[in-house]
């Protein structure tokens, strides 16, 4: 039986937009992976566009709420941003929770495309080494 992972960030918009689509791309067999926001917004096709960069497809992806999420059971939530931690809602069960903030990537409005997608590059490849590396981590601890 999968572990059920939920990763929230505040709009659901990059961050864990990226981080589904990588968990689930690098360890869907292990992991049944959501995402949400506490205040969601819209998918960044800058997001969309630096995993297609890396060979996943998270077009169909929609921005969703923490609150649909409600009276469900996860074995992991893990906050991708200091405030998401900070206002991150209680969920029943055993649900380890687990954090890292990564680097909010700018607005469509803040610098060049072309510095937006460097930021977006760099914010995708740290989120797949500690997915990866939290994958790796629960392959050793179910095996004990």
């Amino acid at each position: 039986m999968k572990k059920r992972v939920l990763i929230l960030c505040t709009g659901n918009s990059a961050r864990s937009q990226m981080a589904e689509g990588l968990l689930r791309h690098d360890a869907g067999d292990v992991f049944d992976v959501e995402s949400a926001g506490t205040k969601p917004g819209t998918a960044r096709p800058e997001a969309i566009k630096a995993m297609q960069e890396a060979g996943i497809d998270i077009s169909g992806h929609r921005s969703k709420s923490v609150d649909e999420f409600d009276g469900q059971r996860f074995d992991y939530v893990i906050t991708v941003c200091d405030n998401a931690k900070e206002s991150c809602p209680v969920f029943i069960g055993a649900a380890q929770r687990l954090h890292h903030s990564f680097d909010d990537p700018p607005p469509p409005t803040v610098g060049t495309d072309e510095e937006r997608m460097a930021i977006f590059r760099r914010v995708r490849d740290e989120l797949r080494d500690y997915l990866r590396e939290f994958a790796a981590s629960e392959s050793r601890t179910s095996y004990r």
